[in-house]
């Protein structure tokens, strides 16, 4: 266990969550639309978790190796900080871990489309994704450090994530569905954005310019308001318009939740105290992803 509890830490479970809602979202849009395959939802699944593992490895190996994640920073112990996993081993998790993403992707890509253009333009996108997710905060141009983790978690996480769910099951994409898609790739970037302002002094100090280090502080609030209370508008019209009845009601309990939260979010005075917001917006998003679904199967 002493050898197993460091790779539990690293691949930082409580991110999952997050990571599967907007293939919740995706698959309950296209089980509406009537056109719905389990064993093409399972390898989306095993995908995107795999994508997201990916992620949170590189992540700890990119800012392990420039010094980011130190004694300054705030939040749990990193791997490669704790020295509880050492670089070379984290080298070949991530290479490991990239080519199980891969086979992955390429599975679920065989079983769901055919092999024309449309089977070489989704494997292109999901080779930018892990290209993406490594590039992040590895390299001397990790994009992470310059301000674009953000628009990262918004395209893969959000846009791509729900979009190509839907895609993948239902072989079309309506322009509707570009909203619930926005939505959750916003309330991720608010994740990203909650992070970033907790890690905002360090980040500073390391040279890591993240979207909060460029706008500063009172505006990354602000910019946190946006991106957490718009999503709900967005989910509640793409609700109404395909459904007759009063489902859009049940986004009420995660409404009241993110108002909540963006009212602690503002009262908070030491870093160190949005550390545990962090996991109430990522749960607070998968209930949303939850009750937008159920929402969809339903008829009140």
């Amino acid at each position: 266990m002493n050898k197993v509890k460091p790779w539990i830490n690293a691949i930082r479970l409580r991110t999952l969550p997050l990571a599967l809602s907007c293939i919740l979202i995706g698959a309950g849009i296209a089980l509406n639309k009537s056109v719905f395959d389990w064993s093409v939802l399972i390898l989306t699944v095993i995908t995107t978790v795999l994508l997201q593992i990916l992620s949170n490895l590189a992540n700890d190996l990119g800012d392990g190796l420039k010094g980011t994640d130190n004694e300054n920073r705030i939040g749990p112990t990193r791997a490669i900080q704790s020295g509880k996993i050492t670089i070379r081993a984290m080298k070949i998790a991530v290479i490991l871990c990239t080519f199980l993403t891969l086979i992955s992707g390429l599975t679920l890509l065989f079983i769901a489309l055919d092999t024309g253009w449309k089977f070489f333009a989704l494997l292109s996108i999901g080779i930018l994704a892990i290209a993406a997710s490594i590039k992040y905060t590895i390299g001397k141009n990790a994009f992470g450090y310059h301000g674009f983790g953000d628009l990262f978690v918004f395209v893969f996480f959000g846009l791509v994530g729900v979009l190509g769910t839907i895609y993948l099951q239902s072989k079309a994409i309506d322009w509707l569905d570009f909203l619930p898609a926005i939505a959750v790739g916003m309330l991720c970037a608010g994740v990203l954005n909650l992070n970033n302002m907790r890690d905002f002094k360090n980040d500073t100090a390391s040279n890591k310019r993240t979207l909060v280090v460029i706008l500063g502080l009172s505006t990354a609030r602000v910019y946190h308001l946006i991106i957490t209370l718009l999503p709900i508008f967005l989910f509640t019209f793409y609700l109404i318009k395909v459904q007759s009845g009063y489902d859009a009601l049940l986004l009420l309990i995660p409404f009241v939740l993110l108002l909540s939260a963006i009212k602690r979010v503002y009262h908070i005075s030491k870093e160190e105290d949005l550390d545990p917001e962090l996991k109430k917006l990522a749960l607070t998003t998968f209930l949303t992803a939850i009750l937008f679904t159920f929402s969809l199967a339903i008829e009140i």
